[in-house]
């Protein structure tokens, strides 16, 4: 349950002269942030800047564009309607699409750059088509039928691709296509992440390409073992019963292989993961030379996380390193192999907080590359001719995000160079050379900006400046547009929590307000971060709400001992923070204390229904979507992650993380809205709900979306879920000052 905001991150407009945000303007095109870009790419051979965008008639269909450092031009490389004019998804990628938060759109939604930087390789609808970008009209469908997680090998002599659970090659110098595996079929795949490994470890792929074509790592795994629920899925003119197999908390999990295949010959060896099959197979990697095939296991309590290297010759194996913690080790993407050393980079939280460390390739530690009171985010990029890795952080501001510069032999370990230099929030894609990367910066009165950046921060060339000017499609609206402030509260345990604000429009100190507080609360999300904002928060606040999120314990980017406090019991400390926020609201002049409304989405749905358990009192009211209800209802990793056990180990620590032991407190008004479809906090945490309160006599509201996932993702369905929970809040608090 990684953070579902659901997308209205998709923002909108038209001509200038000042007015207010609409529910309908919000959700039309063209997108109100601008022309905004994504999946943002420097080729291989530095030759352009590519990246995907959304159409001016719709912002969710999105083309294929490059931007040429030579001539300095921007054009259309692949018109996603020229190549398919009516896109038919396969259930097995609506479901890719629902894990990767990616349902809503359509056309262009990924591409990959050949190693020469001379093709691209772009998935559309199913199938496959090479395009070189010097004649990208001339596109060539090199494969077909529901084709998933196609990647052009490293020294380019294959497209690879999964196929009915099966992992093929087409060689590109004979267009010969080969079907590497055979067995894929029924509870067994090959070449994929499993549904845990997408939704909980972040996993896309499921192969990993040797360095020199030679071989290909892949997952095989088998989901037998895994319970079938069988759920209902409501659609507006039919019902389907859909068998799904949901590792639920406490269930097993599939039976997981690594295994290695030639391209060539088509040879298959096994890798043996240890006599304990009760384990997660979260990374493999290759070394540069190829020599070594380097994987990641994680223990089945996930207090251990074991890297290990694999002799590709030999099969031989042995450990480098492991990680422990006696509440859960994290995954990461962060290990990088050098090319003119033998050595790699590794980060590690053993400190307290996530830092980079440098060993040679026997495991044994060399030094430290970052250390201090503060973290990296991650790697960008790792620049070996310069002897620098450049990382983002929020070193400088919690809510911000940086780019940073630190040097491999551990010299600026405490004092990292600072990139990026506005203050808000940069998203950084390097060139793999590290010489050049790509800037996304925002802040919270200014729209998404792209810049092609030199290392050292410097501009080379605006790729979108995306003015706030008369032509832009949120002029209208930037009149009205209310500003973000930002500030602190304690924690009782003395942790710093952050929060956002925005007063609402016309604001007068001496009236007071209703206030509708966002919450999410769940790990793996930041919901305070200075950027481009929420636009339902903007328009909340210009209908004359106090706007307020806050950051409480267990929330990411944060030191550990500030994530560990949830641990063992979901929703106490979460809960508490928020009702620091909410006291603290209570006290300001401006804020109406008996009109505060609470809304979240997915743990968010999950804290809003905690918070009026604990604090009807207090919280005016409430709206929970697709909210967990139960704990044991939801899946094995992140819930025994979190809740640190299983329902039969600890079944107390599931009761009191619940909403079921502490429904007796919640008497306020509540609006529960849920997905008919939701494949990932499934409908029945909703039916367990409306039992449990009308068995308790409890009134409540009720708006269910017949055929919608997690996200309820299409445009109509947000479209209707914001203006419902609009009239909610203005039915119970109002929107007038008083």
């Amino acid at each position: 349950m990684r953070f579902l905001l659901p997308l209205l991150a998709a923002l909108s407009c038209v001509p200038a002269s000042a007015e207010r945000l609409t529910l309908d303007r919000i959700h039309a095109d063209p997108a109100l942030a601008g022309p905004g870009v994504r999946n943002l790419r420097v080729s291989p051979d530095g030759a352009r800047v590519t990246f995907l965008r959304g159409r001016p008639d719709n912002q969710f269909q999105l083309d294929l564009w490059e931007y040429n450092m030579k001539d300095k031009t921007t054009k259309r490389l692949v018109d996603s309607k020229l190549l398919v004019p009516n896109e038919t998804l396969s259930p097995e990628e609506k479901a890719r699409r629902e894990r990767a938060r990616t349902a809503s759109l359509n056309g262009i939604i990924s591409y990959s750059w050949s190693p020469d930087g001379k093709q691209l390789l772009v998935p559309i609808a199913g199938d496959l088509y090479l395009v070189d970008a010097n004649k990208p009209e001339a596109a060539r469908k090199v494969a077909s039928g529901n084709v998933g997680d196609p990647k052009i090998s490293p020294k380019g002599r294959y497209v690879s691709f999964v196929r009915a659970q099966n992992l093929f090659v087409i060689d590109l110098t004979t267009g010969a296509e080969k079907q590497l595996t055979l067995d894929g079929k029924g509870t067994v795949h090959n070449g994929e992440a499993e549904f845990i490994a997408q939704e909980e470890m972040g996993q896309r792929t499921g192969y990993y390409w040797a360095p020199d074509d030679s071989a290909i790592a892949y997952k095989r795994y088998d989901e037998a073992p895994v319970p079938v629920v069988r759920r209902f899925e409501i659609f507006a003119d039919r019902t389907e019963v859909v068998e799904q197999r949901y590792p639920a908390a406490g269930d097993p999990n599939v039976l997981v292989d690594l295994m290695i295949v030639s391209p060539t010959t088509g040879e298959q060896r096994k890798v043996d993961l240890g006599f304990d099959t009760d384990i997660y197979l979260v990374r493999a990697d290759w070394s540069e030379d190829g020599k070594q095939l380097v994987y990641q296991r994680q223990t089945r309590d996930q207090k251990r996380l074991d890297l290990i290297a694999v002799d590709a010759a030999t099969l031989a194996q042995r450990p480098l390193l492991s990680e422990t913690s006696k509440t859960w080790t994290t995954i990461h993407d962060d290990l990088k192999f050098l090319k003119k050393r033998k050595a790699f980079i590794w980060a590690s939280e053993r400190s307290g907080r996530n830092h980079l460390y440098l060993y040679d390739v026997n495991g044994k530690l060399l030094h430290p590359i970052s250390r201090g009171e503060w973290g990296i985010d991650n790697i960008l990029a790792v620049d070996e001719k310069s002897g620098r890795v450049f990382v983002s952080s929020n070193r400088d501001a919690v809510v911000d995000k940086q780019v940073y510069a630190l040097k491999l032999d551990g010299s600026t370990a405490d004092k990292p160079v600072r990139i990026t230099k506005a203050d808000g929030w940069h998203d950084a894609s390097f060139a793999r050379n590290g010489e050049i990367f790509v800037d996304t910066f925002s802040d919270p009165s200014t729209p998404p900006q792209v810049a092609i950046r030199r290392a050292d921060g410097s501009l080379v060339e605006w790729l979108e400046r995306n003015e706030l000017n008369d032509s832009h499609p949120y002029a209208r609206f930037k009149t009205d547009h209310l500003k973000t402030e930002y500030g602190t509260l304690k924690a009782n345990d003395g942790h710093t929590l952050h929060y956002s604000i925005i007063k609402p429009a016309a604001f007068d100190s001496g009236k007071r307000y209703p206030v509708y507080l966002s919450t999410y609360g769940g790990p793996h999300a930041q919901h305070v971060a200075r950027k481009w904002g929420n636009n339902f928060d903007q328009y909340m606040a210009q209908q004359g709400y106090v706007v307020f999120r806050l950051d409480n314990r267990g929330s990411s980017r944060r030191e550990r001992s500030f994530t560990d406090a949830i641990y063992g019991g979901l929703g106490k400390h979460e809960v508490e923070d928020q009702l620091t926020g909410i006291d603290w609201l209570g006290k300001q002049a401006f804020v109406d204390p008996k009109r505060i409304g609470v809304f979240g989405w997915s743990y968010g749905g999950f804290m809003t229904l905690r918070l009026l358990a604990a604090a009807s009192d207090k919280i005016a009211m409430g709206v929970s979507v697709a909210p967990v209800t139960d704990w044991s209802l939801y899946d094995t990793h992140y819930t025994e992650q979190f809740v640190g056990a299983t329902p039969k180990t600890d079944p107390e620590a599931y009761k009191s993380s619940g909403v079921f032991a502490h429904l007796d407190g919640l008497k306020s008004p509540l609006l529960l809205v849920h997905g008919m479809a939701d494949d990932n906090v499934l409908f029945s945490n909703s039916t367990q709900l409306i039992d449990a309160l009308v068995n308790r006599n409890v009134k409540f509201d009720l708006m269910t979306y017949p055929g919608a996932k997690h996200g309820i993702s299409s445009r109509p369905g947000q479209r209707h879920v914001y203006g419902t929970i609009e009239a909610f809040f203005r039915r119970h608090i109002g929107n007038d000052a008083r």
